[in-house]
């Protein structure tokens, strides 16, 4: 399994789907919390990503 984008977009959306129907507060709560963390996990990868495009083209130029 390959940690992407896509994997942490997709289980942000599985998570929020889950609280969305939640019955129960806390696990509505969980499920948000998850939501976030992947959210931010995927962020971060895309920050990563745009980082080393940059560091790269910077390279090609010098």
């Amino acid at each position: 399994m390959s940690f992407s984008r896509e994997f942490c977009d997709g289980r942000a959306a599985e998570a929020a789907l889950a609280a969305d129907t939640a019955k129960l507060d806390n696990v509505r709560d969980r499920e948000r919390r998850s939501e976030a963390a992947w959210r931010t996990m995927s962020e971060r990868i895309r920050q990563t990503e745009e980082a080393r495009v940059a560091k790269e083209a910077a390279r090609v130029v010098d």
